[in-house]
């Protein structure tokens, strides 16, 4: 089955959070959603590349993303930007960058935040450029989306975001819902319309 690769790193559970709103998107579109995380880094140089988590989705893998029809693309902010966990991430995917195997395909962003102006917009930005550089189509939130003009929480055209508190304890908000179940739908219609027989 045709498949939205819903890729994000996630440590506190808000941005996973997102994601599963993208899926319910994604499925109401008529896509599988498969959703894959990526490994934590860290700074000290003996450390190893830890095993597949026992709970929840498992490590991304390149096929993951070369075989997907469309993407969206999830971290939390980190000084407005994405994680380096992410950024690592993709600064191994250059085989798929000499290929092409992403050109052409769909891609959406979405982030959360402890606060409301925590650098959303730049991280979602952050997310785009790489994504550019495989040639995906970005795909935003347009402001067809009533809950884009009406929220007072989450939500950007550049993507769909969260603010989460100070604590990591505020509940996504009707329209942060809304608007990730908006994008996920998006992505899943213009995949499928991209590979239809008439296009």
């Amino acid at each position: 089955m045709s498949y939205a690769l819903i890729l994000y790193d996630s440590r506190q559970g808000a941005t996973a959070a997102l994601a599963q709103q993208i899926a319910i998107g994604i499925e109401a579109g008529g896509l599988e959603a498969r959703l894959r995380t990526v490994p934590p880094i860290s700074a000290t140089p003996a450390a190893t590349t830890p095993g597949m988590p026992t709970q929840g989705p498992p490590y991304a893998t390149l096929d993951d993303l070369r075989n997907c029809q469309a993407l969206a693309l999830g971290s939390p902010t980190r000084f407005g930007h994405m994680t380096a966990a992410l950024q690592h991430y993709w600064e191994g995917t250059s085989e798929l960058w000499l290929a092409g195997a992403l050109s052409g395909k769909p891609a959406a962003v979405f982030t959360s935040s402890s606060s409301l102006h925590g650098g959303q917009e730049s991280t979602l930005l952050s997310m785009v450029v790489p994504l550019l550089h495989h040639g995906m189509l970005i795909t935003g939130l347009p402001y067809s989306e009533p809950s884009l003009s009406d929220t007072t929480t989450g939500g950007s055209p550049y993507g769909a975001s969260h603010v989460a508190g100070a604590h990591n304890d505020q509940p996504q908000s009707t329209d942060e819902t809304t608007l990730c179940r908006a994008l996920g739908q998006r992505i899943a219609h213009i995949a499928q319309q991209l590979h239809s027989p008439s296009s």
